[in-house]
């Protein structure tokens, strides 16, 4: 059974839009002449929030207060794009906000957390770790604990899904990161109740591959470490819900490397003018390395946010800068 009925994504998509309207889906032709392919470019990044995260966030807490029950508080862990989207949607209904974050965690983030009424706190070496935290504080002060995963966020995220489908008739593939899987199994449960053919490939770190080896072994494995500057996939404890959807819905789930996300982070910037998160350009990564497979598709890739410190991405375009000059020449 689907998450959700498209009677009730509609409505979803109605309560979204009071504040993120449509992104744009763009086909850049400098990004078509890097690939040979026709690439569509689904603008996630140009919301409120600079991230796709917002509307699930904003669809959670609507249907919070609409269900009677406001909190004394919201409390929950991320790395930064989802705590933004729930501090937003606790501070237009005057719920305090707690969200937690691991050390060393983006302060760019961290502050555009508390820009949106967040109270920010530091606690964990990593997401999971972090996310132990959050428990703590739900069951220490009573507050509610947003999930990382939830019909409701998914519902809100999927909102991305329907305007891209109506955007683009007839795609072929779609390339979409996995953190805690809320994007690509909104990009399934659309493509389904819509009745598509699309193929949906997942796309994680491979310094953070724990759906990537789950979906091959076909059940949960974890890993040790999530150690990728890509932090929006920075997950190493694939949740059953959403991988019960991916391994029935997706075609696939690979992997790239550190170097990879970071020529796609460099090509976006040069060929499209936006700057792109790790995750957010880890799709355009690995299409870019399937490019020869991909000739004469029509491909979508998801870029799922633009929120990425100014000093790491200096850092990582230097970092990387002779390894993306021979993926280029190659």
């Amino acid at each position: 059974m689907p998450l959700f009925s498209l009677q009730d994504l509609e409505a979803a998509h109605t309560t979204v839009r009071q504040f993120v309207p449509e992104t744009p889906v763009y086909a850049w032709p400098l990004l078509k002449e890097r690939t040979g392919v026709d690439v569509f470019v689904k603008h996630e990044n140009h919301t409120p929030t600079g991230s796709f995260k917002a509307r699930g966030g904003f669809t959670y807490v609507d249907a919070l207060m609409k269900s009677g029950e406001k909190p004394n508080g919201l409390v929950t862990a991320t790395r930064g794009n989802h705590g933004q989207s729930v501090a937003l949607g606790a501070t237009r209904n005057s719920i305090p906000s707690y969200i937690v974050v691991p050390e060393g965690n983006s302060q760019e983030k961290n502050a555009a957390m508390r820009a949106f009424g967040a109270n920010v706190i530091i606690a964990g070496k990593d997401f999971d770790e972090s996310r132990v935290v959050a428990q703590q504080l739900k069951d220490e002060h009573g507050y509610h604990m947003v999930p990382p995963f939830h019909e409701n966020l998914v519902k809100g995220v999927s909102t991305y899904a329907l305007e891209l489908y109506r955007a683009i008739a007839d795609l072929d593939v779609i390339y979409v990161p996995i953190g805690m899987g809320s994007g690509i199994c909104s990009l399934i449960t659309v493509r389904d109740l819509l009745g598509l053919k699309t193929k949906i490939i997942g796309v994680t770190a491979q310094n953070a591959n724990a759906f990537a080896l789950s979906f091959a072994a076909g059940k949960a494995v974890q890993t040790e470490t999530a150690n990728t500057f890509a932090d929006g996939m920075a997950c190493r404890d694939p949740q059953a819900q959403p991988l019960e959807i991916i391994l029935k819905g997706a075609e696939d789930v690979v992997s790239v490397s550190e170097t990879q996300i970071a020529e796609a982070m460099m090509a976006y910037y040069k060929d499209t003018h936006n700057l792109a998160e790790g995750a957010g350009a880890a799709p355009l990564a690995a299409l870019m390395t399937n490019r020869t497979n991909l000739q004469g598709k029509r491909v979508a890739t998801i870029l799922t946010g633009g929120n990425i410190d100014l000093t790491t991405f200096l850092n990582v375009m230097n970092t990387h800068k002779q390894e993306i000059g021979a993926l280029a020449s190659a």
